[in-house]
This record gives structure tokens, C-alpha cells and sequence, in this order.
């Protein structure tokens, strides 16, 4: 597996770890936000002398604050990370699956892709997104081997997302229950092997998703713009790599985040 992220010696540490265990493991320390990064992975996988046959898109960070005021060159680079990096990657590795008619892709998506998000109107829209692309690749590669899954958490405990943030700082945060990292990498695992497209691991992040869905639109806004009032600073979680089965020696795409 390839381990992708932009901390080399946290990647390192990881490989070795890994390779401890008997699995065959590199590592990349790219920036996602590079146009040219795609390339490079394709690259550094040819080298190797391995293929993507499962791709893991988890890489992300967030910024919080009015859209307004926050940088532009800032809040494009989040969509280039969170959404066009994982466009990028997916189109790119999955003609070879479906040739091969195996593999399969997993992407980790958001509960706040439910709904619009004032004060992280970027971030929100770009979960929206994934989970929008991911549902239609499913459709689209139904019967072919190929599965595509989209794993949408709510708020994850033990990762970089809200240690660098004081959006943790918010009502919203505050009010709202987090899951742990080890049990949400294992539910997405568990869920991918399954086969499922779209799915919330936990039951009071469905009952949370569904009454996004249901209640009215204007009331979902306004309760949102009130839960996070507060102000914050940025947080990235590009750097932080992420696992997948070791028994795999293809490629793993992958950095914590979850909001």
C-alpha cells in the first residue's frame, strides 16, 4: 500500500509500523492542494511496480468563518483537498478496476454534507459534493466488481480536525456527540467490504442526517447559524495518514479528517 499524506516522518513511523506486521507498505508525503499531485501518485505507484485497486479518499481540512472575509486563495485550496483532489484520483485509478472488474474505492464524506453550513459554507458544500459524486459512481458501476462507498461520521474524536480549531469551541460542537477515530476507520472498512454506497455509521448520526433532510430548509440554516456563531482559525488535517487493511498491497489514499 501507499500511504499519502504531508508529514513525512508521521507517514514513516506509520510504514513502519505496518511493515512490522508483515504488510508491504511506502509512504508519499505530497501536498493535495498541487494540481500536479495526482501525477506524481501515478507516478510513484508505477515505480513501485504496483496498481490502485483500492483507493482511500479521506484527506481534508476546514475553515471556519464567514465566506466573506475568510482568504479566497485559503478556501480554494480546501476545495482543491477536500474535491478536486479526490476527483482527480478517482477518475484517474478507476478505468483500471473496472477493467480488471475488482477493486473499489471509499470515500469518507461528512454529516454536514446533509445541509448547508454557514460559517464553513466551502467545507459543507464540498462534502455535499463527495457524497453526491460517490452515490452516482455507485450507481453507474453497479454489477461491474467495482464498489464505490461513502462513509459520512459525524464528529470524530482523536483526530487533527478540531485540535488545531476552535470551531470545537461552538455550540455545535459542544452539543454534538463524537464518535473515535479506531471505531470509525473500522466502520468505514466494515462498510466498504459490504458494498454500501452512502451510509452513517452511527445511529444517532441517521437520526441527526434524517432530520436535515426533513425539516424545512430555512429552519436547518438558521438553527446551523446559530450553532456556530462563534469565531475560529483554520485547521488542516492534511498531514495525518490514515490505514487500510494491510493485507493490501496496492494503494492507500489517506489522511484523518471528520467533522
Amino acid at each position: 500500500m501507499l500511504l499519502l499524506g504531508r508529514s513525512l516522518p508521521a507517514l514513516e513511523e506509520l510504514v513502519a509500523e505496518l511493515r512490522a506486521q508483515g504488510a508491504q507498505a511506502a509512504a508519499l508525503s505530497i501536498d493535495l492542494a498541487d494540481a500536479q499531485a495526482g501525477d506524481h501518485i501515478e507516478r510513484t505507484l508505477s515505480d513501485l511496480g504496483l496498481y490502485c485497486d483500492v483507493l482511500v479518499n479521506s484527506a481534508g481540512f476546514g475553515l471556519f468563518g464567514m465566506a466573506a472575509e475568510l482568504d479566497r486563495v485559503e478556501q480554494l485550496n480546501l476545495f482543491d483537498v477536500n474535491a478536486r483532489a479526490l476527483t482527480d484520483l478517482t477518475l484517474r485509478f478507476l478505468p483500471g478496476m473496472v477493467t480488471r472488474r475488482r477493486g473499489g474505492i471509499l470515500n469518507v464524506g461528512s454529516l454536514t454534507g446533509f445541509t448547508a453550513g454557514p460559517q464553513m459554507a466551502v467545507y459543507y458544500a464540498a462534502k455535499n459534493y463527495v457524497q453526491s459524486f460517490s452515490a452516482a459512481l455507485a450507481a453507474e458501476l453497479a454489477n461491474t466488481g467495482v464498489t464505490v462507498t461513502c462513509m459520512c461520521p459525524g464528529p470524530v474524536r482523536g483526530t487533527a480536525f478540531f485540535q488545531r480549531c476552535t470551531v470545537g469551541h461552538t455550540r455545535m460542537s459542544k452539543i454534538m456527540p463524537r464518535s473515535n477515530a479506531p471505531a470509525t476507520a473500522e466502520a468505514g472498512w466494515r462498510g466498504f467490504k459490504a458494498g454500501n454506497g452512502v451510509f452513517i455509521p452511527r445511529f444517532i448520526d441517521r437520526v441527526i442526517a434524517a432530520l436535515a433532510i426533513l425539516l424545512p430548509r430555512a429552519f436547518v440554516l438558521w438553527l446551523v447559524s446559530v450553532l456556530q456563531r462563534a469565531q475560529a482559525k483554520s485547521v488542516d488535517s492534511r498531514s495525518q495518514p490514515a490505514t487500510q487493511d494491510p493485507s493490501r498491497t496496492d494503494m492507500n489514499r489517506a489522511a484523518s479528517e471528520t467533522h
